[in-house]
């Protein structure tokens, strides 16, 4: 690569503050003598190292030194880590992931032998996938060359990060569990049959690497008489926790851990014992729970009134609760741990194009994907970042919106075969899924794009641009459907659905939602999901227990090119989580770059109202609070989604919970 004096500059800087140095001057002085010994000459970069030690011991550092040492070694071992990982031939011209993405590929993607030796590439999962899903076209007629043309074509595009399916189709495509989905809602009908059949079912699907969503709200109430014995049920609350510790089994020998989402409904007698069942907040670490409420509860708040309890199993109103009770419940727990959150069942039912075949009860495991009892569904997302480019004729940058079309159409193409390539856990489950063959087409690297084109994330040009992005990804994704549609038939529900009245012929019932992407967006280099940066440089937990150490590189960046990067003041910003105190940055930068919990919640939930006019099922998105929200603050922001027409809402409010995915400031 080039030289840099200032990378060289760096390094010696960096490797004196580790050990309390505090004089960059001395790093430049340090950093000419190093220079004045390489006689003019090209050096290659072991001698460049080779000579900053030597300078180091020779110039009286040797505390500097050691830790430049440390480094360098570091620095090497990562280097034949990644050797190891990408292969003899190394394949990073045709696949570019950075070291943290390799890491995560090795410990929970990549293909491994009985000890645990690596059997595949990253490029030869990818190539493993994309023959895989292309394998579907022969279903439809495509001839043996085509597959091969779809395959390359498959790969192409996801070995560029233009776009990633979710996880369980990198680990499972072309293997033998060959289980694609991500997510799976399932019914827990009222009978002992009925609820440990569909914790069996949960269970193989956990094993295989996805989640599960469950509606707890057919279930009797705790006390209620059960059978011909006298005798009482244990109420849904109960049986939520032996689903919790049965698949926290599981996931201690699984793929990667399972995540799960409970839902009840706010008029189901037990609902207080829901709402409170995640107050200590050592119970349930495998669940997500949300109370499914309803308009006609949110009027009552409202209007400070009762609102009808409903006893399933007699199929009547068994009593009213006061709704403002109920809610305060609901905002005071969500304050002090995070859950429950809300799911606004009226209106996902309201906005379903298969109204038809039922009501929906629940979401997937993260709240982005509504679907009916025994449904799965394959999610992808789509690299924003990838599609940043410089604006012809104008100043500033812009999207390659043909390109971003031509992306969209792919991955509706990958994604619809991926249906018919899904192994699926049960007969019900196939059945229901090829019904509507629903999937979740979505995007990654908001953030990371409106940075790029210099608009703040709360504000209104930025929420033009999100609705534009997500409006396009609609348009763009329909349209491939209504093709395949053509091509292949409509999906099985759709007469009588909402598309058959309006005169749309659908291959898919649903096509969009916007999913967190935690794991792939690390593969693909990019932000998470439609969510602001949780910090500019932070720590993150992955998988568990891996710790990655972040910082963004659009600000990285910026920060080189306006000349006030310095490592102690990314030490700085790394301490704070946020850069709104720090004057030595410009003001402009710092308008700019503002993180999670520098943006009022009121913006959070406007740009996920803003992004769910154009997507067809829900949203995954955390609505964050600093520390010193109060339970008020919470109750505003539940008010608020549900006037804007979101789906649902999640809240966390920092520090909240002990074990947080991501840490800023110097007390995470």
């Amino acid at each position: 690569m080039p030289f840099d004096f200032n990378k060289l500059v760096d390094a010696i800087f960096k490797a004196a503050a580790s050990v309390g140095g505090t004089d960059r001057t001395l790093a430049v002085q340090l950093a000419e003598k190093v220079i004045a010994q390489l006689n003019s000459r090209t050096p290659t970069v072991e001698e460049v190292q080779d000579l900053v030690e030597k300078t180091l011991i020779e110039e009286g550092h040797a505390k500097t030194a050691k830790a430049y040492i440390l480094y360098r070694y570091k620095k090497s071992e990562e280097r034949e880590r990644r050797a190891l990982i990408l292969g003899e031939k190394q394949a990073e011209e045709q696949v570019i992931f950075s070291n943290d993405a390799l890491a995560i590929l090795e410990r929970r993607y990549l293909i491994k032998d009985s000890q645990g030796n690596l059997l595949e590439t990253p490029q030869q999962m990818l190539l493993r996938v994309a023959e895989n899903v292309a394998q579907a076209d022969g279903l439809y007629g495509a001839s043996k060359t085509e597959i091969k043309e779809t395959a390359q074509t498959f790969y192409d595009l996801i070995a560029s990060l233009r776009f990633l399916p979710n996880s369980p189709t990198l680990m499972n495509a072309g293997t033998k569990s060959q289980q694609l989905s991500s997510c799976f809602v399932l019914p827990i009908e009222d009978t002992m049959e009925g609820i440990f059949g569909t914790l069996r079912d949960a269970a193989v699907i956990h094993q295989r690497g996805s989640g599960t969503g469950f509606s707890f709200s057919r279930l009797r109430p705790k006390g209620d008489s059960v059978g011909e014995n006298q005798g009482v049920a244990a109420g849904p609350v109960a049986f939520l926790g032996v689903y919790d510790a049965a698949l926290n089994i599981v996931k201690q020998g699984g793929v990667r851990p399972g995540a799960n989402m409970a839902v009840l409904r706010v008029d189901h007698p037990d609902i207080i014992r829901f709402i409170e069942s995640k107050r200590e907040k050592k119970r349930l670490k495998n669940f997500n729970i949300s109370v499914a409420v309803t308009d006609t509860f949110m009027r009552a708040v409202e209007e400070d009134r009762e609102y009808y309890i409903w006893n399933p199993r007699l199929e009547k109103y068994s009593g009213k609760l006061r709704g403002k009770d109920v809610f305060a419940v609901i905002t005071q727990n969500a304050w002090k741990t995070g859950d429950p959150g809300l799911i606004f069942i009226d209106e996902i039912n309201r906005k379903h194009p298969a109204k038809h075949l039922g009501e929906i009860e629940t979401t997937n495991q993260c709240g982005e994907a509504p679907l009916l009892p025994n449904e799965g569904c394959p999610l992808g997302s789509i690299n924003l970042s990838k599609f940043i480019q410089e604006n012809e004729g104008k100043e500033g940058k812009d999207l390659d919106w043909e390109g971003l079309k031509n992306t969209i159409r792919l991955a509706v193409h990958f994604l619809d075969n991926l249906i018919d390539q899904n192994e699926h856990p049960s007969e019900a489950i196939k059945k229901a899924t090829q019904r509507t063959r629903k999937f979740g087409l979505g995007i990654m690297g908001l953030a990371d794009t409106l940075f790029a084109l210099t608009l703040k994330y709360d504000s209104d040009p930025a929420l033009e641009m999100a609705g534009k992005i997500m409006s396009f990804v609609k348009e763009h994704s329909y349209a491939r459907s209504m093709e395949l549609a053509e091509q292949r038939g409509v999906c099985p529900a759709w007469e009588e659905s909402e598309h058959h009245k309006a005169g749309r012929k659908m291959r898919n019932m649903t096509c969009n939602s916007i999913s967190p992407t935690g794991t792939i967006s690390i593969l693909a280099g990019t932000s998470s999901g439609c969510e602001p940066l949780f910090g500019l440089s932070y720590v993150k937990t992955v998988l568990g227990s891996n710790e990655i150490i972040y910082l963004n590189p659009i600000f990285e960046s910026v920060a080189r090119e306006r000349g006030f990067y310095s490592p102690e003041l990314m030490r700085k910003v790394a301490k704070m989580g946020t850069i709104q105190e720090l004057k030595e940055i410009p003001k402009d930068v710092r308008d700019l770059f503002v993180t999670a919990q520098d943006i009022n919640p009121e913006w959070h939930i406007r740009m996920q109202a803003t992004l769910q006019k154009y997507v067809d099922n829900s949203i995954s998105k955390t609505i964050n609070f600093p520390r010193t929200a109060s339970i008020r603050d919470v109750e505003e922001a539940y008010f608020l989604a549900w006037k804007a027409k979101c789906k649902g809402i999640t809240i966390y409010r920092d520090g909240s919970y002990e074990d947080q995915v991501i840490s800023i400031g110097e007390s995470g």
